[in-house]
């Protein structure tokens, strides 16, 4: 497509940084900010970021907008048949435990409140693949924009934006706090009791060794500028308790009647707790508002390409979003002990093994980056042993960054020159609206997993 300018852009501002000679001024102003404000190291294990963004023109970013909206049209429709349909559910293969729990209602109008689709995005031609969803705890919400705030502050950027002014950012934040209070305030019992519709108390619950704070942080600072008591919530201090008559969520600092659930549902099968339990009364007794559901696991899980790319799915799609699934989902096929093996084993190069439970885009091994073919069968034998799936492999588009700083591990000096990086884009959407990327690239490796991850900024250009 001749109208995108990705690429040419990216490529402007690396020249902008050679004739600064790399800029050190300004890297130093950049990782002074990110060593005093939030840390980039997250979850999925990004230890370092690039002192170059990713930069949209229009035409990438009307692309990327219809792909996230559109897919999340396809989520809310995989999971309301999901909850319907006993024998749809089955595809999922999720043990009873599970589903049990993904079956609770929400009260509010919303199926998948939150989410994020990361798409292997080809620069030049406009073409895309999905790699995955996450929608049971969304990552990197805060990550890129911190990356995208400390890049500002340097020469580099001063004079690209001299050449492209209207620049404009992502404020992901703010659009977590949009979709958390309009949820919210559609919950069947935001006006009962002691609850506040406009200023509930906020519990972002998750297991502490899990969270990453640092995101956490900037939401709680926002909603205090708003008035909105928040705080960050270790599950095991969850627990339901009688006051005035009234059965409510609290924790050691008070009552709860709003719940950002970031703890993953197959984390707290994995580690039940008397908050566990607390927090499941209260979502199934209406005590307290639990955005992000339990319902939102079934289409965060590496099975659901497998469901999309069947035949289970003509009559839950309309022929548009059929034909989006056929075009940009990956073939993908469940494992079981009773599997054939031999179709993947003889292809290594065409095939990934992701395992069962939630997609992780760095959780993935494929083929080709197995010593030798008898490597290969075991992570195969593995993976269906597990219930894992298998995906057809799409090929990431590369580009140049210069890290802002080494990689944990990376003993190569690589200085000022740029690095080649295999490109993954997570789309941010709230309440199905697109509200933000989550650049991010690996090098020295397959996708899956790659050797060295960074996080990148992101601008947009207008044209």
């Amino acid at each position: 497509m001749s109208n995108l300018r990705c690429r040419a852009l990216e490529d402007e501002y690396l020249d902008i940084l050679r004739d600064l000679d790399g800029d050190a001024d300004g890297r130093k102003l950049a990782a002074n900010y990110l060593a005093s404000a939030h840390p980039v190291a997250n979850r999925e294990g990004t230890p370092t970021w690039a002192l170059t963004p990713k930069v949209l023109s229009s035409a990438e970013l009307g692309i990327l907008r219809d792909a996230a909206e559109t897919f999340g049209r396809i989520l809310e429709k995989v999971t309301a048949r999901y909850l319907d349909d006993a024998d749809f559910r089955a595809r999922f293969g999720l043990s009873p435990e599970l589903e049990e729990l993904t079956r609770i209602p929400t009260g509010y109008d919303r199926l998948i409140p939150f989410a994020r689709v990361d798409v292997l995005f080809d620069e030049e031609t406009g073409d895309f693949t999905l790699a995955g969803a996450a929608t049971d705890s969304s990552l990197g919400m805060t990550a890129s924009v911190e990356v995208t705030r400390a890049v500002q502050l340097t020469e580099a950027y001063r004079r690209f934006a001299e050449r492209h002014p209207g620049i404009e950012t992502f404020d992901v934040t703010g659009g977590v706090i949009d979709a958390l209070r309009e949820t919210y305030m559609s919950w069947a019992n935001a006006d009962a009791g002691t609850k506040h519709p406009e200023r509930p108390a906020v519990g972002i619950v998750d297991y502490p060794e899990s969270a990453t704070a640092s995101e956490f942080a900037d939401i709680v600072e926002r909603l205090a500028d708003e008035g909105v008591f928040a705080r960050l919530v270790d599950i095991r201090d969850l627990r339901v308790e009688e006051a005035g008559g009234h059965r409510r969520l609290v924790d050691s600092q008070g009552p709860i009647a709003c719940v950002y659930r970031r703890a993953l549902l197959s984390e707290m099968v994995e580690k039940p707790c008397e908050g566990v339990d607390a927090l499941v009364e209260a979502a199934s007794r209406g005590l307290a508002c639990v955005i992000g559901g339990f319902g939102t696991w079934p289409v965060s899980t590496n099975a659901l390409f497998a469901v999309l790319r069947s035949d289970a799915v003509e009559d839950v799609l309309d022929h548009e979003e059929l034909a989006f699934v056929r075009a940009h989902v990956p073939e993908t096929h469940v494992l079981d002990r009773t599997t054939d093996l031999a179709p993947y084993l003889a292809e290594p190069e065409r095939w990934l093994a992701r395992p069962a439970g939630a997609y992780r885009a760095n959780e993935a091994v494929s083929g080709a980056s197995c010593a030798d073919r008898d490597d290969w069968w075991r992570v195969l034998l593995g993976c269906a042993e597990e219930g894992g799936v298998v995906q057809e492999i799409g090929r990431p588009y590369r580009s140049e960054v210069v890290l802002g700083a080494p990689a944990v591990g990376d003993t190569s000096d690589r200085g000022d020159e740029p690095v080649e990086v295999e490109n993954l884009i997570g789309l941010f959407l709230f309440r199905g609206e697109f509200g933000g990327v989550y650049a991010r690239g690996g090098y020295d490796g397959e996708i899956g997993p790659w050797s060295n991850r960074v996080t990148v900024g992101c601008l947009v250009a207008r044209d």
